[in-house]
């Protein structure tokens, strides 16, 4: 019997997907046919347990020149505020390691806990 799926003749190369969340997911976008190298805008959440430490925190964001939403966060009664930001960038493993990074430090400062990123599919 022939195997027809694509995973079948795509090896991973573990320097661009490495077994992790972040490399697991860009792993499955680059099975499903996105474009990686094509910039574009990625979603990054952070949430926060306050609306003032919320606001803060996109404050940074905003003296950086970062496009952002606020809202609530109903799935986290402790870390009921999130901040989203909107970086665009190519959807590479260092560049959403590095981004996360930045986020997760600068959280920090205003108790805020890293959420997660989210991008909708880029096609070739």
């Amino acid at each position: 019997m022939q195997n027809t799926s694509k995973t079948a003749s795509i090896a991973r190369d573990m320097a661009k997907f490495p077994t992790d969340s972040n490399g697991n997911m860009l792993w499955h976008m680059a099975l499903e046919g996105d474009d990686l190298n094509r910039p574009r805008e990625i979603q990054f959440s952070v949430i926060f347990s306050s609306q003032e430490l919320a606001l803060q925190f996109g404050e940074v964001l905003l003296a950086n020149n970062q496009k952002l939403s606020f809202c609530p966060y109903l799935e986290n009664p402790e870390h009921p505020w999130e901040i989203t930001a909107y970086p665009e960038m190519p959807a590479s493993y260092d560049n959403i390691i590095g981004y996360q990074m930045l986020l997760e430090n600068q959280a920090r400062k205003f108790d805020g806990i890293y959420d997660g990123w989210y991008c909708p599919p880029q096609s070739h």
